[in-house]
């Protein structure tokens, strides 16, 4: 009964995770609004989320350690090349495209990540795979809602830009499952954040020193790096890093999922941003090619 109740929190925390993902896009959007630009929003909710993680693994002293031994430099390169790039590009993208478009260009990471899967392991993708590749390109025609009215919302370089996030983030998943340490998972996270701090801060520094990123209303901009960073890197690193070991991480992808329907309500919600059947239908195209993908792990 104990390991039943354990597991059904596990799944409700990944799904909290997901959701928390799904909020981000709107997020960083209304910050946008607010007068804040992409060098400012970035460079602080990245600070912030690496000073709250490190935070969280100092007042857990059972849990201290070298953080570069064991392997834990490597943990860097996952923040470098994966996540920070990610970071970049999407908030990016979020600028020139709307929430439900950009989140959309964001999921091509589910067939990037299993072509990058296949290359590296020098295999054919199953009938599964190519099903659920097929689906989900499909499906993203069907999303992005491809007319002449829709042609008005597109940019090319948002599109190029969110295209480059899904790639960032495929490396990114295909890195955290590569590079396996004994740290705790919190400082994993710190670790990892730690190295999207050396290319957020690299990039950005034309921005920082010409006193861009660093607007009078500074407090507020604090406020919103602190939703965002919490939204974006906190939530998703505690819960899903609770979660996922306790029910494994195929089920875990699909229930990651569900940030794609969180996004586009939360944009129609908050941001009154169009959703078409047709789109809502090319969702629902897309979280199957994920169902699908998944079932080479239960259908041998």
């Amino acid at each position: 009964m104990k390991k039943s109740a354990i597991y059904w929190l596990s799944v409700i925390l990944v799904l909290i995770g997901a959701c928390s993902y799904g909020f981000v896009a709107t997020t960083v959007k209304l910050a946008y609004a607010d007068g804040f630009t992409v060098p400012q929003v970035t460079v602080a909710m990245s600070t912030i989320g690496a000073l709250v993680l490190w935070l969280m693994v100092f007042l857990r002293p059972r849990t201290w350690r070298n953080p570069f031994s064991g392997g834990g430099w490597k943990l860097l390169f996952i923040g470098i090349f994966g996540m920070s790039l990610t970071t970049i590009f999407y908030n990016t993208t979020l600028e020139k495209l709307d929430a439900s478009l950009a989140i959309i260009l964001l999921f091509q990471f589910t067939w990037i990540t299993l072509v990058l899967d296949c290359v590296s392991r020098r295999v054919w993708p199953n009938r599964y795979q190519w099903l659920s590749i097929a689906i989900v390109l499909l499906g993203t025609v069907l999303a992005v809602g491809i007319s002449e009215e829709s042609f008005a919302r597109f940019t090319a370089m948002g599109v190029i830009l969110g295209l480059l996030s899904a790639l960032t983030y495929s490396l990114f998943l295909w890195m955290t499952g590569y590079i396996k340490t004994d740290h705790d998972p919190v400082m994993r996270s710190a670790m990892t954040l730690t190295g999207v701090l050396i290319v957020i801060y690299g990039f950005y520094i034309p921005f920082i020193a010409g006193g861009v990123a660093l607007p009078a209303n500074l407090g507020k901009l604090l406020l919103w790096a602190l939703l965002i960073g919490t939204l974006s890197y906190i939530i998703p690193t505690v819960t899903m890093n609770f979660g996922i070991p306790k029910i494994g991480s195929s089920l875990a992808s699909m229930l990651c999922a569900m940030e794609l329907p969180v996004v586009t309500i939360v944009a129609y919600t908050l941001l009154n941003e169009k959703v078409t059947m047709l789109q809502w239908l090319g969702i629902l195209f897309i979280l199957t090619g994920i169902v699908i993908a998944e079932q080479k792990n239960t259908m041998k």
